[in-house]
């Protein structure tokens, strides 16, 4: 299962999610969702923004769990 791990991410560069919002343009709630692992169908675009955002890459903030099913 893939798994986005926006919150570890924003842990370690110690920001929020409203701050991630402003600095990618993209709305509160469409970070929320991916901060809350509740989006289905990844947007490209949105994640290149967080990415940006962020400064690093996108292995940063999706991981594979093998475990899960």
């Amino acid at each position: 299962m893939i798994r986005i791990c926006l919150d570890e991410a924003l842990q370690r560069f110690n920001i929020s999610r409203y701050e991630l919002a402003k600095r990618t343009g993209i709305q509160y709630q469409i970070i929320d969702n991916y901060y809350k692992n509740r989006v289905k169908r990844y947007d490209s675009y949105v994640l290149e923004r967080i990415c940006i955002a962020l400064d690093c890459d996108i292995s940063d903030i999706i991981k594979l769990d093998k475990n899960s099913t």
